[in-house]
């Protein structure tokens, strides 16, 4: 019988329990069958403990993936910051991969049970933006924009194709993961310059469109308003 939680126990440590609770679930059975009484009862919590802290299984996997964005940042390499875009954005991305290792066979069950139910992918894609948007912070990639925000959607799929090929490389320097993360970086990075000159279009036809708006409105200005007579009704 699972223990109460006790009085002392730091809700920082009672968190932790409960993530590493399902993902032990998760890498032994399919993610989609962990029911949160499973994950309590694997944590040794109550459901009331386990409530308190979380909202269901997609909270729990954001607070795993909260951790991970953690590792990544604690372990930055301070001469990471000398490296061009792209290298920066790759190690950054590794390491992500790195931190993983230790959860291959939990992540594995849960993009399995994310193809099975899309309804699940599009929510946690929310989940995947944020973190993609420290991904790119901490390669020194501004995310305050407009821009910004599409590069991050845009790494997500970057990184979720890259994930797939992670999964079932069994080198343990990861060469095919590099290969294939160097491959959809170059891809992106194409997108991304068609995304920037479609911007820079919009932008100077906005600016064009609100000119001539504004020399509209001289021109009518100086004319002055109509009188009654010339603004009949045109019957």
């Amino acid at each position: 019988m699972a223990r109460k939680t006790s009085r002392t126990d730091k809700p920082a440590d009672l968190t932790e329990r409960i993530v590493d609770a399902a993902l032990t679930l998760a890498a032994t059975r399919p993610w989609q069958e962990v029911r949160l009484s499973d994950i309590a009862a694997e944590a040794d919590v109550s459901l009331a403990d386990l409530r308190e802290r979380f909202d269901g299984k997609l909270d729990i996997l954001a607070a795993f993936s909260r951790r991970i964005d953690r590792e990544v940042l604690e372990r930055l390499d301070p001469d990471l910051a000398q490296e061009p875009v792209r290298e920066r954005l790759f190690d950054v991305l590794m390491a992500r991969f790195d931190a993983l290792q230790p959860y291959r066979a939990a992540v594995a069950s849960i993009v399995r049970s994310f193809e099975a139910r899309p309804g699940d992918l599009l929510m946690w894609n929310r989940v995947a933006v944020r973190s993609m948007v420290w991904m790119l912070e901490a390669a020194g990639i501004d995310t305050s924009s407009r821009l910004g925000a599409i590069g991050a959607q845009g790494m997500v799929g970057v990184y979720g194709r890259t994930l797939r090929v992670w999964l079932t490389d069994d080198d343990p320097g990861m060469a095919r993961t590099m290969v294939e993360l160097d491959r959809r970086l170059t891809e992106g990075g194409r997108w991304m310059r068609r995304i920037e000159r479609l911007c820079s279009l919009a932008e100077a036809f906005g600016r064009l469109r609100k000119a001539r708006r504004s020399r509209f409105r001289g021109r009518r200005e100086g004319y002055g308003e109509p009188d009654a007579e010339m603004a009949g009704s045109g019957i």
